[in-house]
């Protein structure tokens, strides 16, 4: 009986041994699986190439304090040969667009504790900003000193838009107010439910003879009378489909761009859509996309997704002629177009300038280690970026 015992001792010891290795085996393919899963999701490394494009920094300078993390997407605008940026503590600078000197500062009270964070919106002599705290403030292009204020519902992260002797400003709270540009005196509003979950940040908005245009939270884009506010059409860009609140964003929150009769917007569920401007038909949709702005040359608009990939696309037909997928999960902005090459900045202050024949990899330039989310401004040759902490920065391209 002794030994009987003792051999069932041996026999139960090594089943616990091989059933713990067993498990030590379960556990190791989990952490294999789980370790593939981490790898997958980390943004894509940058890979070597032959430089074809050379950017040379124009001039750099900082604003102050930058939006850090607040997620408004801070851009400059720029304007009749000036560059109108916003720091978030309450200034706003107008600099030469050529030599970076500045030409004038606005510095609101400090005792207000002004966040301006949705950057500048300029026209027809004016520099208009808004606040976290739903403040607008319009400045003289000239001199910067105060024309006028105004109170909205909410805070305001897109930059207000200046037209035919008006000024719309766009509220987080889906509320668009237009506002008399020589008084400031609201002319009307108007109203747009919001979904339950919305990615961060508001399209600017695109104007057109005697209407706005303006991409929502839905996925929807609306044209309205300048005039009165009155919906004209409204027309689906990205369909809130999903099971859960995340699946179902599908924000416009890139500028619509106006070509003629026809509007090009695109959607952060992946579409792109052309729309004849006048009736709100479609023309064409694309499955690629994002929420961010695009870049526009004479036949291509090029775009970029929520994953990272770019894409150009034919204007008449939207079919992709390529694609750039090696910039994935890095958070990449809308694409802006430079002479011969589409640019795109990421979450690690990198520059990427792509070819518009092929989308190959043409130059990489860094403005500071922090992201890149604003909208980058072209014009008269010279791209000018504005990173998160607030530094300021112009290329152009040798």
């Amino acid at each position: 009986m002794e030994r009987i015992d003792m051999m069932k001792r041996v026999a139960i010891t090594a089943a616990l041994v091989t059933a713990l290795a067993g498990c030590s085996t379960v556990k190791g393919w989990f952490a294999g699986k789980d370790a593939e899963a981490k790898k997958a999701a980390e943004p894509a490394e940058l890979v070597d190439f032959q430089a074809t494009a050379h950017p040379r920094k124009l001039w750099s300078t900082g604003l102050g304090d930058g939006e850090r993390r607040i997620g408004a997407r801070q851009a400059p605008a720029i304007a009749d040969g000036r560059v109108y940026a916003a720091a978030s503590e309450g200034s706003v600078y107008a600099l030469d667009l050529q030599t970076g000197k500045q030409l004038w500062v606005h510095k609101t009270d400090k005792d207000e504790e002004l966040r301006l964070v949705g950057g500048p919106g300029a026209g027809d002599g004016l520099v208009v900003v808004g606040s976290l705290g739903g403040d607008v403030i319009a400045l003289d292009a000239n001199d910067g000193q105060e024309r006028w204020r105004a109170k909205v519902s909410s805070e305001v992260i897109a930059p207000p838009s200046v037209g035919q002797n008006l000024v719309f400003v766009r509220s987080n709270d889906g509320r668009l107010t237009a506002f008399d540009a020589a008084s400031g005196e609201r002319r009307w509003f108007n109203e747009h439910e919001l979904p339950s979950l919305t990615v961060r940040g508001n399209a600017p908005l695109a104007l057109g003879p005697g209407v706005l245009f303006s991409g929502n939270d839905d996925g929807t884009l609306t044209a309205l009378a300048m005039q009165d506010g009155r919906v004209i059409w409204e027309q689906a860009v990205g369909l809130p489909e999903g099971r859960s609140e995340l699946e179902r964003m599908a924000d416009v929150d890139g500028a619509p761009v106006l070509e003629g009769n026809t509007l090009y917007v695109g959607s952060f569920k992946s579409r792109t859509i052309a729309i004849d401007g006048p009736s709100g038909r479609p023309l064409w949709q694309s499955d690629h996309g994002g929420a961010g702005d695009m870049g526009v040359t004479s036949g291509n608009l090029v775009v970029s997704t929520a994953a990272g990939s770019v894409y150009s696309l034919d204007k008449t037909n939207g079919v992709a002629s390529w694609s750039q997928p090696a910039l994935a999960r890095r958070s990449l902005t809308g694409p802006a177009v430079q002479g011969d090459y589409a640019v795109v900045g990421d979450f690690d202050g990198y520059l990427h300038w792509l070819r518009l024949d092929n989308g190959e990899f043409a130059a990489r330039e860094r403005v500071g280690r922090k992201p890149v989310k604003g909208r980058l401004q072209v014009a008269d040759g010279i791209l000018v970026v504005q990173n998160t902490t607030g530094e300021l920065t112009a290329f152009r391209l040798d």
